[in-house]
């Protein structure tokens, strides 16, 4: 089952940009903490209205950004 649902993006949340349930956290911000070396508990500890789905779905969301095709010219 996807978590994909739980980013949304809305004009006056964040000028747009992918947040978490709408909340005022950016999918940048959690994957920032997770690429600091912040595990998922500390997040979660630090970020109580978090879920751990909301993690998962950042994650995904980041993973399908980079699947796209490449094409090459000659």
């Amino acid at each position: 089952m996807s978590a994909i649902d739980r980013i949304t993006m809305t004009p006056d949340v964040c000028g747009g940009r992918p947040c978490i349930r709408g909340l005022r956290i950016r999918v940048k911000d959690v994957l920032d903490l997770l690429a600091a070396g912040a595990t998922r508990e500390e997040i979660l500890a630090d970020y109580p209205y978090l879920e751990a789905e909301d993690i998962t779905a950042a994650l995904e969301f980041a993973a399908r950004q980079n699947d796209h095709t490449v094409l090459r010219s000659a």
